[in-house]
C-alpha cells in the first residue's frame, strides 16, 4: 500500500490578485550629485593633513590641546608650522572633526 503524501495547497486554492496598472519597471535610483563627492573628497583631503599634522613631532606634542593651540605653541617656538593648517583650522573652528586632535578621544 503506497501513501500519498499530500501538500498544504492541494487544500487551498491559490488565488492570485491582479496588479493595478500593469507590470511595474524596476528603477534604479539615481546616481549621486557629483559635488556631493567632490565635497566628499575635498573633507577627506583636509582631514588627512590635520592628521599628518598630528603625527609630525617637530611641532610638539598635541595631547591635551587643540591643533590650532599647537599650531600657534609652534608659531611662538619658531618651528614654521604649516599656514595653510592654520586657515583649514579657523575656517572649520566649530567642527570638533577638525579641531580636536587624533588623540583626544584617548584619556590622558
Amino acid at each position: 500500500m503506497t501513501t500519498k503524501h499530500r501538500l498544504i495547497t492541494d487544500s487551498f486554492k491559490v488565488v492570485k490578485k491582479a496588479r493595478k496598472g500593469g507590470k511595474r519597471e524596476k528603477r534604479s535610483a539615481p546616481p549621486p550629485p557629483p559635488q556631493k563627492e567632490a565635497e566628499d573628497e575635498a573633507v577627506r583631503e583636509d582631514l588627512q593633513k590635520l592628521r599628518q599634522f598630528d603625527l609630525d613631532w617637530k611641532f610638539g606634542p598635541c595631547t591635551g590641546i587643540s591643533r590650532l593651540q599647537r599650531w600657534e605653541r609652534a608659531k611662538v617656538h619658531g618651528l614654521n608650522p604649516p599656514e595653510d593648517i592654520r586657515e583649514l583650522l579657523l575656517k572649520t573652528h566649530t567642527d570638533p572633526e577638525y579641531t580636536l586632535s587624533i588623540w583626544s578621544q584617548y584619556p590622558l
